[in-house]
């Protein structure tokens, strides 16, 4: 499936940036599906304002490929976000991102089952490519980019990312397929080499960054990158502002009716020629909340099973289960998370969640 194929709703949304939650895994004790809560997750979502799903990402949990649950997980929540849809009378378009991981042959097979089930884009992790040259890299990417429209996804090294330079992201950026980036290195210099990268491919009309730097969300998305590059003669420079357009989180797996209405005021505020100093400073406590939600204090071994405490504190999920038995929350974490909802409650949705939770777990 080319980018041209894409419904005109959807590439419109994409390209001016929405609200993507990551979605979790809803498990029973015996960490199997659990069906209905995974419903009730999407259906949370999509009644939250949500304006897609990223569904087979990390917080997905990259080891349901091993558990034979790829293919079901997917196929679930693009079912039910639809059926939902059309349950609230609503027209309105959903971005569904799948998430790619593996060697190309893998690739391939994943983009091929999210195409067949109504993807509209795959985001492609290159974690398992790992040692492997630049060249090799572009090529893996280009194969699968025959496939569906690619999402690119720069993970952090802490959790299982590699390191890739701005020459990477800029011959990445031209691969005609590519729609968007998401950033996520939680770092500052590499998050600009994505953006230099996108300018000297020329790309920035086509490719949309979406920010996963989960500790640095409001800042990300009201700071345009300032990139310079040689003008199309060779003779200067010129200066092009490549801004965030929208988010594809983790962290909005929880809270995510809270995290709408912030997107909506940023995109408010960024209509305005001066940014209120109040919606800066909220930089900083949607940090300090993620720093709970992702166990920065022992180096992001909680991060998801912190989003999962969240949604079972609401109700959404029965238990903080993961695939891997050893994947559970940190020494403290449950206190940071009581300390954070404490001092932020503007940041959260329990009472959005609590209204509607019966009739999301219905069926």
């Amino acid at each position: 499936m080319h980018r041209s194929q894409l419904p005109a709703a959807i590439a419109k949304l994409l390209a001016e940036g929405t609200v993507i939650p990551a979605h979790p895994l809803a498990l029973t004790a015996e960490r199997t599906l659990d069906r209905t809560r995974q419903r009730a997750l999407t259906r949370y979502y999509v009644e939250a304002g949500a304006g897609g799903l990223a569904v087979g990402v990390h917080a997905t949990q990259f080891a349901i490929r091993e558990r034979g649950l790829y293919a079901p997980v997917l196929e679930l929540a693009a079912l039910t976000a639809q059926q939902h849809l059309q349950a609230m009378g609503d027209p309105r378009p959903l971005v569904m991102i799948a998430g790619l991981a593996g060697d190309t042959r893998q690739a391939i097979a994943e983009a091929r089952t999210a195409v067949s089930l109504g993807y509209h884009c795959g985001m492609l992790s290159l974690s398992a490519m790992r040692g492997a040259s630049q060249d090799a890299l572009i090529a893996h990417c280009e194969a699968i980019a025959t496939e569906i429209p690619l999402v690119g996804f720069y993970l952090q090294t802490a959790v299982g990312g590699i390191e890739l330079p701005a020459s990477f992201w800029q011959r990445f950026a031209a691969i005609d397929n590519v729609v968007a980036i998401k950033v996520a290195p939680f770092n500052r210099y590499r998050t600009l080499d994505v953006a230099r990268g996108i300018a000297l491919a020329r790309a920035e009309d086509r490719v949309a960054l979406y920010t996963g730097n989960d500790d640095h969300i409001v800042l990300d998305l009201v700071t345009p990158f300032a990139v310079r590059r040689p003008t199309r003669d060779g003779a200067g420079t010129e200066e092009v502002r490549l801004p965030i357009r929208g988010g594809l989180l983790g962290h909005w797996s929880v809270w995510t009716h809270a995290a709408v209405k912030l997107f909506e005021r940023i995109q408010q505020a960024r209509k305005s020629p001066q940014i209120d100093t109040d919606l800066l400073a909220l930089d900083a406590r949607v940090t300090d909340c993620n720093a709970a939600l992702f166990d920065v204090a022992h180096q992001f071994a909680g991060c998801i099973a912190g989003c999962h405490e969240v949604l079972r504190r609401q109700g959404l999920l029965a238990g903080i289960w993961c695939l891997d038995p050893n994947e559970t929350l940190s020494p403290g974490q449950a206190e940071a998370l009581d300390r954070v909802c404490r001092e932020h409650p503007d940041l959260i949705d329990d009472d959005f969640v609590r209204s509607r939770l019966d009739r999301w777990l219905a069926d």
